[in-house]
């Protein structure tokens, strides 16, 4: 016989349920049903209805996050294809996500960091400078002078010849080196001599050897057409008055040497104490003794005439060291004036009354003065010294400052003559 089916029967295939049922109802019938199953009423270990409910509950927090992550996934794509879309062309910073509608809305850029100021450049000297074995261009090159020792002077070489450079004084001599303009390694010319002094042109270079002086023209690293004369014991090349070379006479006074006459040194002018550059003109600027008292005085001498002075001018006290330098403008002179401090003088001023300036500390090794005025030399303390003169005039005192990567235990040395 067959059944006819219940409107309120719960069969596969029937009628769904009509109402829907609450997720309380669920949870009050599930633990019904436990309950109800238990024969005997004792504590359980564990509440079975309480594990199943868990579980789904964890379960529906896990699709809740799947879709919330499915969501904003999305939601990076379009914004992401949007900033990329948005942005100009060829750049490819980091895009803006925006979460959210963003019609009507525009991004404000990424903060950046803010961009360092630029490193302060070292600080040059106008010229050349020669660091313990290190030569360091005004342009910034540095070069390693392997095997030169230590440097007492260097003299750049024009037309881009390199430099020469005269080691200091050893058991063995002094050494004049020339310094090619390629990178090559220093190359020696001379070895062995008693005293070596460079025109201040670097073409020409006078050294005493033995029992003679000799000199000799330099080009392209080489010395050429050497003259030389015998000279008695004592004399000292000491510096140039065009093709002549100045000696130093044993004793006192100082003697013109025209080598390329092939001559003899002349008579020594006695009252010559020292000779301390060369004017435009030719003349030369040295101290000659005067009077009866036989005190230094600054004069104007004639090479031509056997150093007979042209101008005298008296009044600054003098040291007796010979370390000073003449501008190459003829205008000024800096000399020590003792053996700690320095002077300014106004070359002018010769034959009335002197004009002098103090100029902060005394000369160490000798003055280097630039083709813009300037006169740079090295104190006591290893400092380098610039000496502005209108600025010494106006009472400026200069002072020695510290170079930077110079150590204490290394000489420094202001090369002559003007970068190319």
């Amino acid at each position: 016989m067959s059944r006819t089916p219940n409107p309120c029967d719960n069969q596969p295939g029937g009628l769904k349920r009509p109402m829907a049922v609450g997720e309380d109802e669920l949870e009050r019938a599930l633990r019904e049903t436990f309950a109800g199953r238990v024969a005997t009423p004792r504590p359980l270990a564990a509440d079975p209805a309480g594990v199943a409910i868990r579980r789904a509950r964890r379960s529906g927090r896990r699709r809740a996050l799947t879709g919330l992550a499915l969501a904003g996934a999305a939601t990076v794509l379009v914004t992401t294809g949007m900033a990329q879309l948005g942005g100009p062309a060829g750049h490819g910073g980091t895009p803006i996500v925006v979460l959210g509608d963003p019609r009507g809305f525009t991004p404000s850029p990424l903060p950046t960091a803010s961009p360092r100021p630029p490193a302060a450049e070292p600080v040059r000297a106008e010229l050349d400078l020669i660091v313990g074995s290190r030569l360091e261009t005004s342009g910034g090159e540095q070069r390693e002078l392997t095997g030169v020792g230590r440097v007492e002077r260097a003299q750049r070489v024009p037309d881009y010849g390199g430099w020469l450079v005269t080691s200091a004084a050893t058991a063995a001599g002094r050494t004049l080196w020339w310094v090619p303009p390629n990178g090559s390694a220093p190359q020696v010319l001379l070895a062995g001599a008693e005293a070596v002094v460079v025109a201040p042109d670097g073409r020409q270079v006078a050294w005493r050897d033995g029992p003679e002086i000799l000199a000799a023209g330099v080009v392209g690293g080489q010395l050429v057409a050497t003259s030389r004369t015998a000279a008695p014991e004592g004399a000292l090349p000491i510096g140039f008055a065009a093709d002549a070379v100045l000696i130093r006479q044993p004793g006192h006074g100082v003697s013109l040497w025209a080598r390329s006459a092939g001559g003899q040194p002349g008579a020594a002018a006695r009252d010559v104490l020292d000779i301390y550059g060369v004017l435009p003109d030719g003349r030369l600027v040295g101290a000659v003794s005067t009077g009866t008292s036989r005190r230094p005085c600054l004069a104007l001498l004639d090479p031509t005439r056997n150093l007979a002075p042209v101008r005298t001018g008296c009044g600054p006290d003098l040291a007796d060291d010979g370390a000073a330098g003449v501008s190459p403008d003829g205008k000024w002179l800096l000399v020590n004036a003792t053996r700690t401090a320095a002077l300014l003088v106004d070359l002018r001023t010769l034959g009335t009354a002197v004009s002098t300036h103090p100029a902060g500390p005394a000369v160490i090794d000798g003055v280097v003065w630039t083709t813009a005025g300037v006169a740079l030399h090295v104190d006591a303390a290893g400092r380098l010294v610039r000496v502005r003169p209108d600025r010494v005039v106006a009472g400026e005192r200069p002072a020695g400052s510290p170079v930077a990567g110079v150590t204490a235990d290394q000489r420094l040395v202001v090369v002559a003559g003007t970068t190319p």
